[in-house]
């Protein structure tokens, strides 16, 4: 049985539907949780030994590549694990932070987004690519955006950012293809009614949303993650 490590952040920051799938696919898949205390990000999980893994899975984040500070006990370190990972040319699929972190270890950057998305939104193939899993909508929770490593594919993108690249056999994701209806009300059970007012977001709109588009999203996330098992990963 092959083994997949998902780096969850933060406890609300699993791998989703990206797990049930790769389970479903013969994975045994390990979660290891860096900050157990979202309120204390730089109390982190020392990163356990990632050579014992077939595909590793950075996930998402509510933290900030451009506020390293905040997570300078560990962020540097992982971005160190998934340079070496990337050159031990161990698969590795990122969403949306995960993506940061791939993209910025590998040789790209990250920066504040112009526009900050939150909510269902299509993207589309970039120019002279083929968008392996077609226009969604696909949800987006994020205020930063980032430039791909030189070299990369960029394989799919929307107006205000990159949202699917590849190099080698690692790909990164801005969008959240692994949301569910429980997914989404973790997140929003760890928000504070300040970030909410702030960004403009209406909870309970969230939560109708998610569940318009549950079903579609879980089979457009396994056909993501199958298409990177099949044609990135293992081809």
């Amino acid at each position: 049985m092959m083994r997949a490590l998902a780096i969850a952040h933060e406890p609300d920051c699993p791998a989703g539907q990206v797990e049930v799938r790769l389970r479903q696919r013969g994975f045994e898949v390990d979660t290891h949780v860096v900050t157990p205390d979202s309120r204390l990000p730089n109390r982190a999980v020392p990163f356990t030994d990632w050579s014992r893994y077939d595909l590793i899975l950075p996930m998402g984040s509510e933290r900030s590549l451009t506020q390293k500070d905040e997570i300078s006990t560990w962020v540097h370190a992982e971005l160190q694990l998934i340079r070496e990972t990337h050159i031990a040319d161990v698969p590795m699929l990122g969403v949306c932070f995960g993506g940061q972190l791939l993209s910025e270890a590998l040789g790209g950057s990250v920066e504040i987004a112009p526009v900050t998305e939150i909510g269902w939104y299509e993207i589309r193939a970039a120019a002279g690519a083929v968008h392996p899993v077609g226009p969604g909508p696909w949800m987006e929770w994020h205020h930063d955006r980032f430039t791909p490593p030189p070299g990369s594919e960029i394989l799919a993108v929307s107006d205000n950012a990159v949202q699917l690249f590849r190099l080698g056999r690692s790909v990164g994701t801005q969008f959240h293809p692994e949301v569910d209806v429980a997914h989404v009300e973790g997140w929003l059970a760890a928000l504070d009614n300040a970030y909410l007012e702030t960004n403009g977001v209406d909870p309970e709109q969230i939560r109708a949303d998610v569940r318009l588009h549950d079903e579609r999203n879980t089979k457009g996330c396994h056909a993501l993650v199958d298409w990177f098992l099949d044609e990135v990963a293992f081809p």
